[in-house]
């Protein structure tokens, strides 16, 4: 049980700074009501052009790169409550897991995919 607590205060914690985060922008925020700041979006194109127009392959690349990295978080928060029955076998199979992560990451990053242009 003593995990599970654990993961309760992560989850209070969380939702304790959420909500100080947004009242906090509430509070700070300035009324501008620009034509700009209003208006519709999606991905940072024109609202109303073509429908049948490219997107670029960063926008993809990006959301890959979200999911590798999701997956990799989802991957940790188990390991890290079982890492003191799963032995040194399991702590360097993880660890192998995130250096291959981390190649894919530093590879991607070599190639010029994070950069925007």
């Amino acid at each position: 049980m003593y995990e599970y607590f654990l993961i309760l205060i992560s989850l209070i914690l969380s939702l304790i700074i959420a909500v100080l985060l947004f009242f906090i922008v509430f509070v700070l925020q300035t009324n501008s009501n620009q034509l700009e700041k209003i208006s519709a979006y999606e991905c940072g194109f024109h609202p109303f052009e073509d429908t049948r127009q490219r997107f670029n392959i960063r926008f993809y690349l990006v959301a890959i790169l979200f999911i590798i990295f999701d997956l990799e978080i989802i991957y940790l928060f188990p390991w890290v409550l079982v890492l003191n029955y799963i032995g040194f076998f399991g702590f360097w199979v993880m660890i192998i897991f995130i250096y291959i992560l981390t190649i894919g990451f530093i590879y991607e990053w070599m190639k010029g995919a994070l950069d925007w242009e």
